[in-house]
């Protein structure tokens, strides 16, 4: 390695660097995000594998909580470690494309800005992390391709091995890895045996959580077919394709990512990162046709932002010094202007109830989804304290969502809440407790649903929050009840509890 090459590292470092501390700086807005609080209550029951997801964001969480203890900053740091990686891999993919100094930090800032990364810095969710499993497969696939060392396959197996402990959502990666070995000249390396050690490594990194499944009869894939049906009712996949301009990346990045793929595709002069092309295609394809939501493609665009980069900087040093400064000038002013824009709807930054709050609130529900879980939680307590004494050692609080049991949990130890139960994805699974419950206190369950199961409910409380955020729990199911007397058996009625969320 050169002293160039060095000094292009440690810069391209440094940019990452600066981003995760940028992220952490940040991220001490507002509270948990609903899904973040279910990641963190499962964080306290380490397992290798959970109804909605794969261990290892739990895991991750766990790490955060030993480190950090209960705080936004702390328990966000591994995200944003997870984007600031990203980008460095996004510049080390434009250097084996053949991209200098300018390329390689443009890439990585291209991965920065995307609405996807700014908020998988943001928050403790698989997709965070998701994010940089399928970068690091890209990155070893173009190491591959680059260097010709089929060793690279072990890189590529421990990251497949990784995702899958992540989210399910790699096996599309997978496939779309799989056609672009079959139809490129890549398929010599189907007589390699690093081939089939890296697919032997993935498989084993994954094989505890397909123990798992297979002790909870796979449980995860009915949840999923649930979860997918819903998504399609909801309406949550229509707007795949447009996803690909405002979140998966920003739109102002569109020349990198497009020129990319072009070249992966067609250009011979690219011909030997073919790969790269087809195993996008496929995946974007795959993902559309079976009806995905739009951000589940969103980290292989890092691939095609790496090979951009490296053909605008190719391309423009050719031409006058002139051009050459215009150039480069309207492509680090387009993704300057994408990095304000984005951070500021991406980020928690805006006052709650602001202007700026409620334009990000108009794109997205992510921050307003991060309000009222404490004063939730109060409400609760207070409600638990009025129960005569000699009923709370028979009482539990059931939630209809796993981000009320989330908050319960987390926020519920210094008042003493007793068990949180719920039918909610993994909770379903541990149950109500050794013995029959006599008094529920429900949170998020309509007064009707919960008259199903128990006499003598009384509507006690409203949810709300100290901001009057307008969000699920301040707009939906918001009575608390109190509920007496099962009308049938508690193991009768644990049978028709299970919800899939």
């Amino acid at each position: 390695m050169t002293k160039d090459q060095k000094t292009d590292n440690l810069i391209l470092f440094l940019m990452a660097l600066g981003a995760v501390l940028f992220h952490i700086l940040l991220n001490g807005q507002y509270g948990f995000h609903r899904d973040e609080l279910d990641f963190i209550m499962n964080a306290r029951q380490i397992d290798w594998g959970y109804v909605a997801y794969p261990p290892i964001t739990p895991l991750f969480a766990r790490i955060g909580l030993v480190l950090f203890g209960v705080s936004l900053r702390g328990l966000r740091v591994l995200p944003a470690v997870a984007q600031g990686i990203a980008m460095v891999l996004a510049g080390l993919m434009a250097r084996d494309m053949g991209g200098r100094r300018n390329a390689q930090l443009m890439a990585a800032f291209a991965v920065f800005i995307a609405p996807m990364s700014l908020i998988g810095g943001t928050v403790i969710m698989y997709f965070a992390f998701d994010y940089l499993w399928w970068v690091l497969v890209a990155f070893f696939l173009v190491r591959l391709l680059a260097t010709d060392d089929p060793r690279y396959w072990l890189g590529i197996g421990a990251g497949i091995g990784l995702g899958m402990m992540t989210k399910y959502t790699m096996a599309f990666w997978v496939v779309g890895l799989i056609v672009a070995i079959l139809a490129t000249p890549a398929r010599k390396y189907l007589r390699s045996k690093w081939l089939y050690l890296g697919a032997a490594l993935s498989f084993l990194i994954f094989l505890p959580n397909l123990i798992w499944q297979v002790q909870h009869d796979f449980i995860s894939l009915d949840f999923l077919s649930a979860i997918h049906a819903r998504d399609i009712e909801w309406g949550r996949t229509d707007s795949f394709l447009s996803d690909q301009l405002y979140l998966t990346t920003s739109t102002l990045s569109l020349p990198l990512w497009v020129t990319g793929l072009v070249l992966c595709l067609f250009s011979t002069s690219m011909k030997r990162f073919r790969a790269l092309g087809w195993m996008f295609v496929v995946t974007f394809l795959l993902l559309f046709v079976s009806k995905g939501r739009g951000y589940y493609i969103g980290p292989a665009y890092v691939m095609l932002f790496a090979a951009g980069a490296a053909w605008f900087e190719k391309w423009l040093e050719l031409r006058s010094k002139r051009i050459r400064r215009l150039g480069f000038g309207l492509l680090w002013g387009a993704l300057a202007i994408g990095s304000v824009i984005g951070i500021s709807l991406m980020k928690p930054i805006a006052p709650i109830n602001s202007p700026l709050w409620n334009v990000t609130s108009g794109v997205h529900d992510v921050f307003v989804e991060m309000v009222g879980w404490q004063d939730l939680t109060a409400q609760v307590a207070k409600i638990y304290q009025s129960i005569p004494d000699e009923d709370k050692p028979r009482t539990v609080i059931f939630t209809g969502n796993y981000g009320e049991a989330g908050a319960l949990d987390l926020y519920g130890k210094q008042y003493n809440l007793p068990r949180i139960v719920s039918g909610s994805n993994s909770l379903w699974y541990r149950g109500y407790g050794d013995t029959d419950p006599k008094t529920v206190i429900t949170v998020g369950v309509n007064y009707s649903e919960a008259g199903m199961f128990l006499r003598s409910c009384k509507v006690v409380g409203t949810v709300s929050n100290s901001y009057g955020v307008k969000n699920e729990e301040s707009t939906r199911h918001t009575a608390i009840l109190v509920c007496h007397d099962p009308v049938v058996s508690w193991k009768d009625i644990w049978a028709q509890a299970q919800d899939f969320q």
